[in-house]
C-alpha cells in the first residue's frame, strides 16, 4: 500500500511522539502472526500502560538517525513491531518477554536510558522486581534497621530490670525462708 508524502511524514511525527513520549521501546521480530496474537500482545502492554505498534521499518530508521540510534542495516531487513513503556520500563519489557515465549514474537534490541540494550539485557531488565515490590523490600531493609536500633536501645534497660528483678526474687526468697 502506497502512502503520500504527508501520511508519511505524520507517520514520522507519530514515531517520534511515541519515542520521546516513552521510558523505553523493545524491538520485537515476528513471524507467521494473526491478528488474535496482536490484539492479545496489545491488551498485555496496555495493562503495563504500554503500547505496540507495527511500524514501517523505513519511516522508523529515519527517526532513530533524528535521534542519533545506530542501527546496522540489516536489522530493518525484518519485520518489526516496536513496544513503547510509557508506565515503567521493567514491566514492560516482562510483558513482552512472556509474549516471546510464544515463538510468534522474538526480542531484537531495547533502548532505555540512551543506551541500545542487547535481547539479552531486555531480559535481564524484565527478570527485575517491579516497583511495588522493589519498594516492599526497601520497606522490609528499613523496618528490619529500626526494629533492630530500638531493641539494642531498650536491651540495657531490660537487663537491668531483670537484674533487679533476681536481687527481689532472692530478697523475697530469703524472708519467706526465715
Amino acid at each position: 500500500m502506497a502512502f503520500t508524502r504527508k501520511e508519511k511524514e505524520a507517520m514520522v511525527a507519530q514515531y517520534t511522539e511515541w519515542v520521546d513520549n516513552s521510558s523505553a521501546f523493545f524491538v520485537i521480530s515476528y513471524q507467521n502472526m494473526g491478528m488474535t496474537a496482536i490484539d492479545d500482545a496489545r491488551a498485555k502492554m496496555r495493562e503495563v500502560n504500554g503500547e505496540i505498534h507495527v511500524v514501517k521499518n523505513r519511516l522508523f530508521r529515519l527517526v532513530m538517525n533524528e535521534k542519533g540510534i545506530e542501527f546496522e542495516d540489516k536489522f530493518w531487513e525484518q519485520n518489526n513491531i516496536v513496544g513503547f513503556a510509557f508506565g515503567e520500563a521493567p514491566a514492560a519489557a516482562k510483558t513482552l518477554s512472556d509474549l516471546a515465549k510464544t515463538n510468534v514474537f522474538s526480542i531484537r534490541t531495547g533502548y532505555m536510558d540512551d543506551r541500545l540494550l542487547t535481547a539479552d539485557q531486555v531480559k535481564a531488565l524484565a527478570d527485575l522486581p517491579t516497583q511495588p515490590v522493589m519498594r516492599g523490600i526497601l520497606l522490609g531493609t528499613i523496618m528490619a534497621s529500626a526494629t533492630k536500633l530500638v531493641r539494642t536501645l531498650v536491651e540495657p534497660a531490660r537487663s537491668m530490670a531483670a537484674v533487679v528483678k533476681a536481687y527481689s526474687d532472692e530478697g523475697q526468697a530469703a524472708s519467706s525462708a526465715a
